[in-house]
């Protein structure tokens, strides 16, 4: 069963920067697609950004020119680089990973099937 562990969230304040990790783990962890969503109290949860095997990434417009995803060499462990934080930023941020072959890209929540608990984000003015 393949596991996802988010760390690297906190407290800033507006304009600064938070580097979120999510190591895999699993005897078996393949994925096709990684991405991150958020969470925000009372608002569904919504992508934030998502990078494929091959390295393709795609952001949500609210995060674009702010946020940088990528993953490491091994492809084990997916990060999320968010400069320039607003308080709008301020939720739940949760990795998910797409495991199974899909032919396109995966901008639904429904379509990952493996997730992380969450690492909250909080941004104040």
């Amino acid at each position: 069963q393949e596991q996802l562990v988010e760390s690297g969230g906190g407290s800033v304040q507006d304009g600064g920067s938070l580097r979120l990790s999510c190591a895999a783990s699993g005897p078996t962890y393949t994925w096709y697609y990684m991405g991150w969503f958020r969470q925000a109290p009372g608002k569904e949860r919504e992508l934030v950004a998502l990078i494929a095997g091959l390295g393709t990434v795609a952001y949500a417009d609210s995060v674009k020119g702010r946020f940088t995803i990528s993953t490491d060499s091994a492809k084990r462990t997916l990060y999320l680089q968010m400069n320039s934080l607003k308080p709008e930023d301020t939720a739940m941020y949760y990795c998910a990973a797409r495991t199974r072959v899909i032919y396109t890209r995966p901008f639904r929540e429904a379509e990952y099937d493996a997730w992380g608990q969450g690492t909250q984000v909080t941004v104040s003015s």
